[in-house]
């Protein structure tokens, strides 16, 4: 499979399972603009986009030629996965995804608006990430997986572990 192959290309899959760093080297190998959703979603101060804006957001990204979308959002879900031709599913073990958000958390972040700061990892705002991650396959993952029923025409890639990925992105590279 060539990634150049898919144009509109979202990427999915719980806190920490590495969703932006397989955005930003998908964007790297094709050129294709890159949105991380925390971006658009997030105001200063941690305040909530209205559903209403961050769908007219999207909906914008998604009426172009060719993108990358990297974020979870059930809410906004089903819209992304209409206008996708590739959807790639990170599965990754809830202890790593644990792990890599802990590593990150508290360090300014491309995938993060500039103006926000993380809480430390001892913060009540960690562990409700890891509250989330934890919970993820009852939650996220079932509605992801409904989606790839209904949307059964569409390309889906569903990626398990670190290994995986990474030989994935080193394919891709090798294909280019």
């Amino acid at each position: 499979m060539d990634i150049r192959d898919s144009k509109k290309i979202i990427i999915v899959g719980g806190s920490g399972s590495g969703k932006s760093w397989l955005a930003k080297h998908i964007a790297e190998l094709t050129s294709y603009p890159l949105c991380h959703l925390d971006n658009e979603f997030w105001k200063p101060g941690w305040v909530k986009s209205s559903k209403e804006e961050f769908i007219k957001k999207q909906q914008e990204i998604i009426n172009t030629e060719n993108w990358i979308i990297d974020g979870a959002y059930n809410s906004t879900l089903e819209m992304r996965f209409a206008a996708a031709d590739l959807i790639i599913l990170l599965d990754i073990n809830r202890i790593v995804s644990i792990i890599s958000a802990a590593k990150r958390h508290g360090k300014k972040r491309s995938d993060l608006p500039e103006y926000l700061d993380e809480d430390t990892i001892f913060g009540k705002d960690f562990f409700e990430l890891c509250k989330y991650v934890w919970s993820y396959r009852k939650t996220g993952l079932k509605i992801v997986m409904a989606l790839r029923d209904k949307y059964s025409n569409k390309m889906f890639l569903h990626i398990k572990t670190r290994r995986e990925l990474k030989r994935l992105v080193k394919e891709w590279r090798a294909a280019k």
